[in-house]
C-alpha cells in the first residue's frame, strides 16, 4: 500500500500578520489586489523592484540563501570556508538531505532538506515522491542530483503540471531501473523498503491553456478559484504564481454573491 493524503492539501497564505485559508475560497470568486507597495522579505525595506522573489538588490547580493550554489547546490563552497553566511550553511547544507523521485508532470530527480521534504514535493505540485538517498550534506545530495540528470529530467514542466498532463510511472520502478547508474560512493547511502506518498490537491478542474497574471500589470484581478497546486492559484481568468509575487503588499478577498 503507498500512503496517501484522503484529504487534499490544505494552503494557508501569508499576509503581513494575517493568513487567509485558501482551501476555504475554493470556488468562490476572489479579487487579488496589489497595493502598490513592494517590501524585501528579508531585510523588510520598501523597494521599487524585487529580486530572486522577494528580495532587495543588496540582500540578493550578499545573503547566503540568494548564493548560486542554492540553484547548483553541487557548486557549494562551504568546505572551502567562502560561504557567506557560515550559520546559514550549517542550519541548511551541512544537513541530510534526501534524493528523491517526484512525479508531477514526467518523473524527475530532485533534492531537499530531509526535515522539508513533504513541503518540497507539495511545492513542486508532485502527486508521487519517494526518497531513493539520503545524504549528508546538500553538496553531495546536488552532486549525485547532477549524475542522475543524465537519464531523468531534474526540472518540472510547470505549465503541464497545471493542466494535470501527468505520464503515469510506477516510481519504484524508476528507482530500480536507475540503480545501476548510481556510482559506488554514493551506495552507502541508499535507502531500502521506502514507500511511495501520493498527495492530493483541491481542485475543481484544470486550465486547458495557461495565461499567467501579472500584478505589475494588472493591479487588481477578479475571478473564481478553481484549484490550488503547487506554489500557483489557478482562476477561470489565468493562474497566479504566488510565490512570484513575495514581497508585494496585496489584499485577497472573496466577493459577495
Amino acid at each position: 500500500m503507498e500512503p496517501r493524503w484522503e484529504t487534499p492539501v490544505r494552503y494557508r497564505l501569508s499576509l503581513g500578520e494575517e493568513s487567509v485559508e485558501l482551501n476555504t475560497l475554493l470556488g468562490d470568486e476572489i479579487q487579488i489586489r496589489f497595493e502598490g507597495e513592494k517590501a524585501c522579505r528579508h531585510c523588510g525595506r520598501r523597494i521599487r523592484k524585487t529580486y530572486n522573489q522577494g528580495y532587495c538588490y543588496p540582500c540578493f547580493r550578499d545573503l547566503a540563501e540568494n548564493d548560486l550554489c542554492i540553484v547548483k547546490p553541487h557548486q557549494c563552497h562551504f568546505h572551502e570556508g567562502t560561504c557567506r553566511d557560515e550559520s546559514f550553511g550549517n542550519a541548511h547544507c551541512m544537513q541530510p538531505h534526501l534524493v528523491y523521485l517526484a512525479l508531477s508532470s514526467g518523473v524527475k530527480v530532485g533534492i531537499t532538506r530531509k526535515t522539508n521534504a513533504y513541503n518540497r514535493w507539495m511545492n513542486q505540485g508532485a502527486v508521487k515522491a519517494v526518497p531513493i538517498a539520503e545524504v549528508p550534506t546538500r553538496k553531495e545530495s546536488g552532486e549525485l542530483e547532477l549524475h542522475l540528470s543524465q537519464y531523468l529530467s531534474d526540472r518540472t514542466d510547470w505549465r503541464r503540471m497545471l493542466k494535470n498532463e501527468i505520464e503515469e510511472r510506477d516510481l519504484l520502478q524508476v528507482r530500480e531501473e536507475i540503480l545501476p547508474h548510481i556510482p559506488e560512493r554514493f551506495h552507502p547511502f541508499l535507502l531500502e523498503g521506502e514507500e511511495v506518498c501520493r498527495f492530493r490537491y483541491p481542485l475543481l478542474s484544470t486550465p486547458e491553456k495557461i495565461k499567467t497574471i501579472n500584478l505589475d500589470k494588472q493591479e487588481e484581478v477578479r475571478g473564481r478559484l478553481l484549484g490550488i497546486k503547487a506554489q500557483y492559484l489557478i482562476l477561470d481568468i489565468g493562474v497566479f504564481n504566488v510565490r512570484k509575487f513575495t514581497g508585494y503588499r496585496v489584499q485577497i478577498a472573496r466577493m459577495a454573491g
